[in-house]
């Protein structure tokens, strides 16, 4: 990262200009500064503090930074802990962003494979032994299942007795064709 270190009515020293430099090259670690990225500092001296301004652009927006205080070196360091707090929440949202892309990447992929992939069906033989449909509800409900297969004993055709949504009984009789 490259400096621009203007003051506004103070004159730069080369101490100042070389913590500027020392503190500000500490944000590089963090990866979101490139390094032909100039760093634009500026100093102002007021009747009773000190001023700075901090601007950087990075890839993902422009940092910035103002921080007044009475002593120039402590307002120096006080810029860099706002700047290091923009860099982690914006990398923070990007990671937020980039994860959730990724998250929806992955469901649709597993979408995809779901339909790629065969229904898998499940069979069953059963026997439909001869009853009456009192007794045919009473063998569903011992099962614990929605619905039971049997034989009626009255008219001798499949039938299927079913658990309604209301709390009745729905009757399902088989017609064979002859």
């Amino acid at each position: 990262m490259r400096f621009e270190i203007v003051g506004k009515n103070v004159t730069i020293s080369d101490s100042m200009r070389e913590k500027i430099e020392k503190k500000f090259t500490l944000l590089d670690k963090y990866l979101l500064i490139d390094p032909n990225t100039i760093a634009r500092v500026v100093a102002r001296v007021y009747p009773n503090s000190q001023k700075v301004e901090v601007t950087i652009p990075s890839k993902v927006g422009i940092l910035r930074a103002e921080v007044v205080n009475d002593d120039f070196y402590a307002a120096v360091d006080l810029a860099i802990d706002k700047l290091e707090d923009q860099i982690r929440r914006q990398k923070t949202r990007l990671s937020r962003r980039h994860r959730e892309h990724l998250a929806n990447a992955f469901v649709a992929e597993e979408a995809e494979e779901e339909q790629k992939s065969e229904i898998n069906v499940r069979t069953k033989n059963i026997t439909a032994t001869t009853m009456d449909l009192e007794e045919a509800i009473m063998q569903m409900e011992l099962s614990g299942h929605n619905f039971y297969i049997y034989t009626d004993d009255e008219t001798k055709q499949i039938s299927v007795v079913y658990r309604r949504h209301d709390g009745g009984y729905g009757l399902i009789e088989v017609d064979q064709d002859e």
